[in-house]
């Protein structure tokens, strides 16, 4: 094993309270534990999966609040969190969907904060459809919120802990994706790819370190170098990442998605732009309190970890799994075909400032929605379903399958 770098505190991180300081040494106890359970080398899609979903611990499992368009309510903010507006738009292609599967049923992974359940159900009654919704959601503390929220539409709501043995209707998995741990890889100065792991720093050297841990490298497992070496050229200290999980994900879907399409939205690049030489330090990402960084060993439990999306490895997970690839495009282009734009068109005429300040809120998250310096283009939308038939709505003009 050969260490690789040694975790560094980001410059203007908000300060912790003492309480978070215990539950980061909880935390950081915890994962030092499993690194000597696995012989001194924790692989980091491990290291990933424990700091964000280590029972009681982890970052979606501790509790603490992580969705917010306001500091310091919040860690990031995600478009239902913005306005309504996106679930408005996404409900025309739900009732696409919904129309062609001959299904009222909508199962939604991670939820959030149930923002997008609420709205999409308001909408969708709107239509005159009564949806059976159904959530996944593995954070028992927004599960709870999701349930408060939900609670006064007295809609039909489900909660599942595991997914379903069949379906068929529409599934939502808006950032979900990014949150699915992740390999990461380099190759050495032969081209040989490298596993990245974490490993516990010495006692000598843990006292001055932000958290007691080391990114190290050792000999990638065959099946990683070979999926490695499939997908990009070997460029000596290239580092990034693959997320074997997220594929398997999709290929699962394929099992027991009977008659309908999941609508997968999320931020990310087809794989030739995702393993582009510039982007030689991977698309790993960091999140506390709206602040984001680039380091991952710091702040256990309590930062999100996220990774960009290959939206070709999904593609191909998906016809692997005999499914089909419905559409692929920005979002922007996709709430575009939504018809985004139709709930924008009649601006309010009652002058009371509270109206016209929903209003002018309503109008900024179109435009982080939509402009390509904002969420526009960088996020993608990428739609796989069986037995339903293409184009999808939301992909009708600026389909980029071809790009995948």
């Amino acid at each position: 094993m050969n260490v690789l770098s040694a975790p560094a505190l980001p410059h203007g991180l908000p300060p912790l309270s003492d309480e978070l300081k215990k539950h980061v040494a909880q935390v950081n106890r915890y994962l030092l534990d499993r690194i000597e359970d696995e012989g001194g080398f924790l692989a980091f899609d491990q290291w990933m999966h424990h700091a964000l979903y280590a029972p009681h611990l982890g970052y979606y499992t501790g509790g603490s609040t992580k969705f917010g368009s306001n500091q310091p309510t919040g860690d990031f903010t995600t478009a239902p969190e913005l306005s309504p507006l996106f679930a408005q738009t996404l409900s025309r292609q739900v009732m696409e969907v919904l129309e062609g599967s001959q299904s009222l049923s909508v199962l939604e992974f991670g939820a959030g904060s149930g923002a997008l359940a609420e709205a999409l159900i308001i909408e969708l009654r709107k239509q005159g459809i009564e949806p059976k919704y159904f959530i996944l959601e593995v954070s028992p503390d927004l599960r709870a919120r999701q349930q408060e929220r939900l609670a006064p539409l007295q809609a039909q709501v489900q909660w599942l802990d595991s997914t379903p043995h069949t379906f068929s209707g529409c599934i939502i998995a808006n950032e979900v994706l990014d949150a699915m741990p992740a390999s990461l890889f380099t190759f050495d100065v032969d081209g040989k790819v490298l596993e990245v792991g974490v490993i516990a720093a010495d006692d000598s050297t843990a006292q001055g370190l932000p958290a007691p841990f080391y990114l190290a490298t050792r000999p990638a497992p065959e099946h990683l170098a070979s999926l490695v070496a499939e997908r990009l050229e070997a460029q000596p200290f290239y580092l990034s990442e693959i997320n074997l999980q997220a594929e398997a994900w999709v290929r699962s879907m394929g099992t027991w998605l009977k008659h309908g399409a999941a609508i997968l939205i999320d931020y990310g690049f087809p794989q030739r732009e995702y393993y582009h030489p510039q982007r030689d330090k991977g698309t790993l990402m960091c999140h506390f309190r709206h602040f984001a960084h680039a380091e991952p060993l710091v702040l256990a439990g309590l930062q999100d970890i996220t990774a960009h999306v290959d939206f070709t490895a999904m593609a191909d997970a998906a016809l692997e799994a005999g499914l089909d690839v419905l559409g692929y495009t920005s979002q922007a282009r996709f709430l575009m075909n939504c018809g985004i734009t139709n709930f924008l068109a009649s601006p309010p005429e009652d002058p009371a400032p509270a109206v016209q300040q929903q209003w002018a809120q309503t109008m900024s998250a179109a435009n982080k929605l939509l402009s390509e310096a904002e969420m526009g283009e960088l996020f993608k939308v990428l739609i796989i379903g069986r037995d339903i038939s293409a184009p999808m709505l939301g992909t009708m003009n600026g389909d980029r399958r071809e790009r995948l």
